[in-house]
């Protein structure tokens, strides 16, 4: 049983999808203004593994994720580049296309865009006019009405007076309600704009993602997911809109799920403190699935701090579950036969599987779910050691811990990059066999002095030598 928290109701509850067998899921995507930073990345690397585990669990999954491609931020960079909006935006959703190929997170089953869906935005927006949800000022603006929605707040938790209270001075003072909304802005000079029942303009922020969600999901669907500074204002207006347009307070997204912030060094990522990282930049120094398992090893709800040191450790511990799968495939194609019958193995492995399990069904707890992958490296590492000394091994069990290892692996989304530690270990092995056929000469002309010195030197630098019956084999710390 699959328990998520739901920002809706403030607790887990057991999901229930809306269609046996089926899960629909919207995650707010990015305005495509720049490169893709570490804040836009959490997001969608925990929808994709939340995607992976519930494919997994043999679930059909719809995916949706947007492109805000029409936005203040947009226009002001093309302005600025002396540029158009739409080269601004293809730019940047190819650059962020990238980067997250390099995360390994897999392409949702759409991608819409706000300039192509503007039919069903201004068709959304009539209709909440035409039901006294929304009104249009004469110069061809149009706001929703948050006082005419008597449940406006909900998700966040916010009181209406609450929130006129801490409104500033400078609000728009046409607007009935300070917390009004815009829908529709009309068009401004050097703007893209798009004709509509109330004039050339163009969608507000929040309208967008109603009427996509909507238009490709159903009235009512499973997840909507994206950070928690969506909460409010964003999430909270697309709820409003959207049941007051379908006229129906239990429509929409029924599970509501947002990953905690990022910090650098313990303070919110700003450009102007010059603590702002692309992902990008950090690909330059690390692989895209280094980056990966570092997000994962914290839960989605909890605040992540970023920094090289932590880089560092998530690069260190991936290597520990990369060892545990280069031991596999070593004994695999090296000289012990599978000969022994031993279950022992095969036994632990389906353990730590129902227990990554339990960790993914309890709201998708990735941490957890990663500390029992680390608990059969570690089992697999004993046993393939073992293999080595005594030259046989149970095939079963071998082939049983191997797919429990390798089905974990892919709900985390690791070990599907071919990159350059291939060939670096390939480079390593020739080298370090150097070394052992040299030690193995010592020994062989009894100058245990060097032969000890060779061993005791390697395991300074971080290698373990392993004498077995099937020769000599080697490993890291």
């Amino acid at each position: 049983m699959i328990k998520v928290y739901n920002t809706m109701t403030k607790q887990k509850e057991e999901f229930k999808p809306q269609q046996e067998g089926k899960v629909s899921i919207y995650c707010c995507g990015v305005t495509p203004y720049n490169a893709p930073h570490i804040g836009n990345a959490r997001p969608f690397v925990t929808w994709d593994v939340i995607r992976r585990y519930l494919s997994d669990q043999g679930y059909e999954v719809k995916y949706i994720q947007n492109f805000t491609d029409v936005d203040d931020k947009i226009i002001n960079t093309a302005t600025a580049e002396k540029s158009d909006w739409k080269t601004v935006a293809d730019r940047n959703i190819a650059r962020y296309f990238a980067a997250m190929d390099a995360l390994n997170v897999k392409r949702a089953d759409l991608y819409p865009r706000v300039s192509e869906n503007i039919d069903d935005i201004t068709a959304m927006i009539k209709k909440l006019v035409d039901n006294g949800h929304a009104y249009a000022m004469p110069n061809g603006d149009v706001f929703f009405a948050v006082e005419k929605f008597a449940d406006y707040g909900k998700l966040s938790g916010r009181s209406l007076e609450d929130m006129q209270a801490g409104a500033r001075v400078e609000v728009d003072s046409r607007k009935s309600n300070p917390m009004d909304f815009a829908l529709w802005k009309a068009a401004k000079p050097n703007e893209p704009a798009w004709d509509s029942p109330w004039g050339k303009g163009r969608p507000g922020w929040h309208i967008e993602c109603s009427a996509m969600s909507l238009k490709y999901l159903g009235e009512k669907f499973d997840f909507h997911g994206g950070g928690s500074d969506l909460i409010f204002p964003h999430h909270e207006n697309e709820i409003a809109q959207s049941q007051a347009y379908l006229e129906d307070n239990a429509a929409f997204a029924q599970y509501w799920l947002h990953n905690g912030f990022i910090t650098i060094r313990n303070e919110k990522m700003s450009k102007s403190e010059n603590n702002f990282f692309t992902v990008e930049e950090i690909l330059e120094k690390y692989p895209g699935e280094i980056l990966r398992f570092f997000i994962l090893q914290t839960h989605y709800k909890s605040p992540l701090d970023f920094g090289e040191d932590r880089l560092k450790e998530a690069q260190a511990a991936l290597n520990r579950l990369q060892t545990a799968k280069d031991n596999l495939n070593k004994l695999k194609t090296g000289a012990a036969k599978p000969t022994a019958k031993d279950a022992a193995l095969a036994d632990v492995a389906a353990d730590l599987a129902k227990k990554f399990n339990a960790a993914m069904d309890d709201d998708f707890n990735t941490a957890l779910a990663i500390s029992e992958m680390f608990a059969l490296a570690k089992e697999i590492n004993i046993f393939c050691q073992k293999a080595t000394t005594t030259g046989e091994y149970d095939g079963e069990s071998l082939r049983a811990a191997e797919e429990a290892f390798d089905k974990m692996a892919g709900i985390i989304g690791i070990f599907e990059q071919e990159t350059k530690k291939a060939a670096s270990d390939d480079t390593a092995e020739k080298l370090m066999q150097i070394i052992i056929d040299l030690r193995q000469k010592a020994r062989a002309d009894k100058n245990w002095a060097l032969a000890d010195e060779i061993r005791d030197k390697l395991k300074e630098a971080g290698f373990v030598l392993q004498d077995g019956k099937t020769g000599v084999t080697w490993k890291t710390l």
